[in-house]
């Protein structure tokens, strides 16, 4: 997936069991995020900064999805948790983060495993991919998603 390229279409249920497409936020800026679990410190602790930014987010026409392999029940768990007011999507195939290249081999405590690389992804308002960002920290991260929204991604 590379910048300047058109997002291929998807779709995958979210935290209530809705299908939901990528297509249907055309019109829209999408700030699309891939992280590994679920109310683990780091995905928590990013989830929460998007929670805290997502008005000045949405000021900019910028919606906000979160993508990861765990189960619709335990995206809605977070999401009711965490009081998360954007859509989370289950991904437990990891179609979605393999046609992205967030589903890649990772090392952990010197042991070579299979995981999701935390990543986000700026697609403009007709579905073109403005910026990727790979291998980004939970902590400091909105931050730079701010400015770059604000700039226009």
């Amino acid at each position: 997936m590379k910048e300047g390229t058109i997002i291929p279409p998807f779709s995958l249920q979210d935290s209530e069991g809705n299908q939901v497409a990528i297509e249907d936020f055309r019109g829209k800026s999408v700030i699309l995020y891939f992280y590994p679990k679920d109310d683990t410190p780091g995905c928590t602790t990013q989830a929460c900064d998007l929670r805290d930014s997502t008005p000045q987010i949405e000021k900019h026409n910028t919606v906000i999805i979160g993508i990861s392999p765990d189960s619709v029940e335990s995206h809605d768990q977070f999401k009711k948790k965490y009081s998360l007011p954007f859509i989370l999507l289950s991904d437990p195939e990891k179609k979605v983060a393999t046609l992205f290249e967030v589903y890649r081999e990772k090392n952990m405590y010197g042991k070579k495993v299979m995981g999701i690389d935390r990543s986000t992804f700026l697609i403009d308002e007709r579905g073109i991919l403005k910026k990727a960002l790979r291998g980004v920290k939970a902590t400091g991260h909105v931050a730079r998603l701010l400015e770059e929204v604000a700039a226009g991604g």
